[in-house]
């Protein structure tokens, strides 16, 4: 008799947590079932980075279409929800420093060696024709970070693989945030 009760009680538990909501993070999607078409305009730019606001526009595109329930077109007509986007800041920060010649140490000369790299943006998530958005945020930000190295020439391209990188992480957090908030 307790064996079949405690069968039951776990049978009891183990189907309760099956609809409970869990699921893999940037799997899942919340999306209104009218909504067919997401509209992704260009990114304004207010940043001065050369080509990010393309770039950060054809990544959040990627990511939405990696969730497949719906068609995503660059463009605000003939959609049935947009997400606008305005990059407002990118920010380089110097996080590490090491010294500079063999007397660094007695003379406190310090270089740069490692750089925090920040992308900031506005970002609204809204069905076409509602006043309430259904996502917002007002400083959505990503970060990340390179090491400079002891070449010269190779700080350009650090950077530049630094910001690839950053606006991955950009586009899947940004995705997620919209998506999966509930």
């Amino acid at each position: 008799m307790r064996r079949r009760q405690a069968l039951a009680s776990l049978s009891s538990s183990v189907l309760s947590l099956a609809g409970c909501g869990y699921a893999l993070v940037g799997k899942g999607a919340f999306v209104d079932p009218s909504i067919k078409k997401i509209g992704v305009p260009l990114f304004k730019d207010n940043t001065g980075k050369p080509a990010i606001d393309q770039k950060v526009t054809a990544k959040v595109i990627e990511e939405l279409l990696k969730r497949g329930k719906f068609e995503v077109l660059q463009q605000a007509e003939g959609v049935d929800a947009l997400v606008i986007g305005e990059l407002n800041a990118y920010l380089v920060n110097p996080v590490g420093f090491s010294g500079v010649g063999a007397d660094a140490p007695t003379t406190g000369q310090q270089q740069a060696s490692r750089y925090s790299i920040r992308l900031n943006a506005r970002v609204v998530y809204s069905k076409v024709g509602e006043k309430e958005p259904i996502w917002q945020n007002d400083l959505f930000t990503a970060q990340d970070e390179y090491d400079v190295g002891g070449d010269p020439q190779s700080f350009f391209d650090r950077e530049e693989q630094a910001i690839e990188r950053l606006i991955v992480i950009f586009a899947r957090n940004l995705v997620a945030a919209m998506l999966e908030a509930f």
